[in-house]
């Protein structure tokens, strides 16, 4: 009796307390939603993460391999087609042309229809290219176009592999797969002119140059194909969305085929082509993958990436990525007359001479990848924020400029001092050890600056981050383009120690400056171009 009495009474205590009522409802709501795990920022695993950089590296050897397999390949083709050199230079002018224009049209549907179905079309594309210019003897005209789609087809591949690493991997762990993805582009560069002179030498023939990228192509093709899973989270979220049509793997099509039904998704939460059922990973719960799958075909213009250039906020981000990667372009291509003029090597040492500069990328590659994720945590801890391992950190208000661009004052001192050294010890005829060794230090460097301001540039364009490498690449081609062409003119005019002491002041100089002013005002500028850009819809953070 005495317990029905006070029951009674604190029921009567609710009753007439409605606010009270709420707010024990809300907190025990509260509680029992807080004990629900949060939803990962990937379902990917990380044997599938390992996977999929083993593909990213296959398939970004495309665009650099392609553009510098072809250098040895000039005078044969003068030869074969009886045309000027001024008319097969043209060849490469088209191809530069091209690898901008390529990535406004497919990255940019990267983000809206998916990575694998992008990629497939443009290897596609790209091989059959490559086996027409393989068929191609007699015709300038045939060359020139057949040269233009190949550059099509390649040439969109990094700014979707930089979609990839966003897609699978939150801001804190991105250096760890932009490393050996990104070595292996600029590896390619290297790599290139040695693979086409050996092809060439050994065959008589530039076919066999072209015979190779068609085998190439298709096997990545392939690969692509019958391995490399959906990561954009606009058709897969997280990686919990099981994928359909184009967007599955070849073999889970294969599996479904042979099995008439799907066992294993049912079974432990596991796809056939190994993502992770959304009902064991809330998937789909949240706030992020519900907005993507209402955007999913809500077609981005390929002006988009065009606008990107002119924010304040970005602007600087890419000056950072891309003039040391013209700079880079400009040392390539003054490597085989400065060691032919002046070393006398002959063409099979030149192309040898490019190996310095390709373990230099490796090398600064890798150490690269490890330190920028070794600096968002020290950049974390001096603010007291926690990294969120599992569902990716809010960057609206993180300093991942400041995060990113950590060092880079050092980096770019040891840059201006190699690379105004590179051009005075060629002058002073030094021993042919010495520029060697400053392109594998230039190499090492500028792949820091290129994979470290490219990741920032997807960072602050988590929706878009293939739209956003697009604008790198547009204008990474357009400075190296005007750099090959103001090369011979100006060595010409003021010798080649000024000539690379003023990249230095340019490149390197203006670099410091830009650094400054990201350390300074990017978060602040970046927050303003968000307060005016986004939908208020969207949810916040990554």
């Amino acid at each position: 009796m005495r317990l029905t009495i006070s029951a009674l009474l604190s029921l009567k205590d609710v009753v007439s307390d409605p606010i009270s009522r709420h707010q024990s409802i809300s907190l025990h709501h509260s509680k029992t939603s807080s004990t629900q795990p949060p939803i990962p920022y990937t379902a990917f695993s990380s044997r599938q993460k390992r996977l999929i950089t083993t593909i990213l590296v296959l398939t970004m050897l495309a665009s650099p391999l392609t553009a510098t397999i072809y250098l040895p390949l000039l005078p044969l083709l003068e030869s074969q087609l009886n045309v000027s050199h001024q008319a097969i230079n043209l060849t490469i002018t088209i191809y530069i042309v091209f690898q901008a224009v390529s990535p406004l049209v497919f990255a940019t549907a990267s983000d809206i229809f998916g990575r694998r179905p992008i990629l497939l079309a443009t290897y596609a594309l790209y091989t059959v290219a490559s086996l027409g210019l393989a068929l191609n003897r007699h015709s300038y005209t045939g060359l020139l176009i057949l040269r233009a789609l190949q550059s099509l087809g390649a040439s969109a591949v990094l700014a979707i592999a930089f979609g990839v690493v966003a897609d699978v991997c939150p801001p804190a762990e991105r250096g760890a797969m932009l490393g050996p993805t990104q070595g292996a582009a600029n590896l390619a560069v290297c790599l290139g002119p040695v693979v086409g002179g050996w092809v060439a030498l050994g065959s008589g023939s530039f076919e066999w140059v072209f015979w190779a990228l068609v085998i190439f192509g298709a096997l990545v093709f392939v690969i692509v194909g019958m391995a490399l899973p959906e990561t954009a989270r606009n058709v897969v979220g997280n990686g919990g969305f099981k994928p359909t049509g184009w967007a599955r793997t070849w073999w889970s099509m294969l599996w479904m085929f042979w099995k008439q039904k799907d066992e294993v998704q049912e079974k432990n939460g596991i796809t056939t082509d190994g993502s992770v059922n959304e009902k064991h990973q809330g998937a789909g719960k949240d706030g992020e993958n519900e907005v993507a799958r209402k955007e999913k075909f809500k077609m981005t213009s390929p002006l988009a990436a065009i606008r990107i250039l002119f924010w304040k906020d970005t602007a600087l981000v890419l000056w950072m990525a891309a003039s040391p990667y013209a700079v880079w372009y400009c040392v390539q291509a003054s490597i085989p007359t400065i060691y032919q003029s002046i070393y006398g090597f002959n063409e099979l040492q030149i192309g040898l001479s490019y190996l310095t500069g390709g373990a230099g990328v490796i090398i600064g590659g890798y150490v690269n990848g490890r330190l920028m994720d070794w600096n968002y945590k020290t950049t974390a801890k001096s603010i007291g924020h926690t990294i969120d391992k599992v569902s990716g950190d809010n960057l609206d208000h993180f300093p991942i400029e400041r995060a990113r661009a950590r060092g880079s004052w050092w980096l770019l001192a040891l840059y201006i001092v190699a690379l105004a050294g590179y051009g005075w010890s060629v002058v002073a005829h030094a021993h042919e050890s010495v520029p060697l060794i400053l392109q594998s230090v230039l190499a090492a460097l500028c792949t820091c600056f290129q994979q470290t301001f490219n990741a920032l540039l997807v960072d602050i364009f988590p929706r878009s981050p293939s739209t956003a490498a697009t604008s790198s690449n547009i204008t990474r081609c357009a400075l190296s383009a005007v750099g090959v062409a103001v090369l011979q003119p100006l060595v010409d005019s003021i010798g080649r120690g000024w000539f690379f002491t003023s990249l230095a002041c340019l490149s390197g100089g203006g670099g410091l400056v830009t650094n400054w002013a990201i350390n300074t005002y990017g978060m602040q500028w970046r927050q303003e171009r968000l307060a005016k850009t986004r939908n208020p819809a969207e949810p916040l953070g990554v």
